[in-house]
């Protein structure tokens, strides 16, 4: 092979590894050998990623930290736990570390899992980032999983034998972490005429009542986040007597409110609701608490009950239905084997 067609080959190589990155697939990149750590391209990755880290030890969103190193201001660097940063960066460091035994790599990674210890909240939650504004993004965030995954994240720093590079302080804070916020889970349950639902996509995070986020994302019972909460309490080992009521709880809800006989099609690139007795079922992303009732909101934060009767831009824009709790039924059968 010449140099000609050996360059193009490394560099599709790395745009490849890249847009991989770019995509969330960090999963790849974490399952890469050790000596590609060690090598050329692992290499330019790992310093570029680390270069994009936030003096306070996050990372930014919607953008791709492993396709060229960050040349502006670090001061400028604004973190974030939404939309998987910052947790997917340090998992990736952390595999980086043990690969090459690169204190930089240990050092960016224990800033990130301190920053993320700091950012939790007294009650148990984090926001949407930290230090959080007065506005939606200080709530406590269950969007987009934003929670869930920290949860993940630092009982994998308490448990996880890979991470023993971490020393025995921060690991126990990390437990200790995971043990608040679990409580603060069950806390943030919604009580309806006094039987538990399940959870909003924000929470209040002094008194964990349910909180609104963007216009079109008012107060309710959420449909989508509600699942990935379920199953991280039906991860947990030796469930006390609480996260079974949860749980149990939790799936009685989403049974209630699953909506069958329709399907969301494209008409002309439009979103809309038909009918279909044999559709699979489906779930809401927003139901109205104390009615159970799905509704839809546009930019004008004025609820609907009919998706069609929102803006073409917002109608199209988010997923307001899904097949969010057709997982639950099977794992919830598993689990209730396991808890017997």
């Amino acid at each position: 092979m010449n140099r000609l067609k050996l360059a193009v080959v490394l560099v599709s190589l790395t745009a490849a590894v890249a847009q991989a990155a770019s995509k969330g697939d960090w999963r790849s990149l974490l399952e890469k050998p050790d000596d590609w750590f060690r090598g050329g391209q692992g290499q330019r990755i790992v310093a570029n990623v680390l270069s994009w880290q936030s003096p306070s030890g996050s990372w930014p969103k919607n953008l791709d930290p492993t396709a060229e190193p960050f040349s502006g201001d670090p001061r400028t660097l604004r973190g974030t736990f939404d939309n998987s940063a910052t947790t997917d960066e340090l998992r990736f460091l952390a595999r980086a570390f043990r690969a090459t035994q690169a204190e930089r790599c240990r050092e960016a990674f224990l800033k990130g899992v301190d920053h993320v210890l700091h950012a939790q909240y007294p009650t148990g939650g984090w926001p949407q980032f930290y230090p959080p504004d007065k506005q939606y993004h200080r709530y406590i965030t269950f969007n987009d999983d934003t929670m869930v995954r920290l949860l993940d994240f630092v009982r994998e720093v308490a448990t996880k034998p890979e991470n023993d590079f971490v020393d025995a302080g921060r690991r126990q804070a990390a437990q200790a972490a995971f043990e608040r916020g679990i409580q603060c889970i069950l806390k943030c349950q919604v009580v309806v005429h006094g039987t538990l639902t399940v959870w909003c996509a924000q929470h209040d995070e002094i008194t964990l009542e349910p909180r609104p986020g963007r216009a079109y994302e008012q107060v309710s019972l959420s449909g989508a986040e509600s699942v990935r909460i379920l199953e991280l309490l039906m991860n947990l080992d030796y469930p006390a007597d609480e996260v079974i009521r949860a749980v149990d709880a939790g799936l009685a809800w989403f049974d209630a409110v699953r909506l069958t006989g329709i399907r969301i099609d494209k008409v002309n690139g439009d979103k809309v609701v038909v009918a279909d007795p044999a559709a699979p079922p489906l779930w809401a992303r927003f139901y109205e608490i104390g009615t159970n009732r799905p509704f839809f909101c546009g930019r004008d934060g004025v609820k609907k009950y009919r998706l069609a009767e929102i803006e073409a831009e917002r109608r199209n824009g988010y997923a307001w239905y899904g097949e969010w709790g057709a997982r639950l039924p099977p794992e919830y059968r598993q689990w209730k084997k396991r808890t017997k």
